[in-house]
């Protein structure tokens, strides 16, 4: 026996609703969905972009390092980082799937 001959039929209201429902759900999961891919596409492309100025940014460091006698104590930090960005960036390149 089905349920609906003992419970009354959702009304074409009802079942505009839910349909309406749906699809706005699934509406609202490919904003977000877009808005991260987005937001993803625009870091990986900043990333060759940050990496220049980082190691810029460890050179100059090491100019004003030497001109000033103080140590640079930012590169090596920065070299690091910016090493880490470097490796990120190719692994993420590379082992990407096509």
């Amino acid at each position: 026996m089905h349920a609906y001959l003992i419970t009354a039929k959702p009304g074409r209201l009802h079942r505009a609703a839910v349909w309406a429902g749906r699809w706005a759900l699934r509406a609202l999961a490919l904003t977000v969905m877009c808005a991260l891919g987005a937001v993803v596409f625009t870091v990986r492309c900043a990333r060759p972009v940050i990496n220049y100025l980082a190691i810029r940014a460890a050179w100059l460091e090491l100019w004003a390092a030497s001109v000033t006698g103080i140590g640079p104590v930012g590169a090596a930090v920065g070299s690091g980082l910016t090493d880490e960005f470097v490796r990120e960036f190719h692994k993420a390149r590379t082992s990407a799937p096509a």
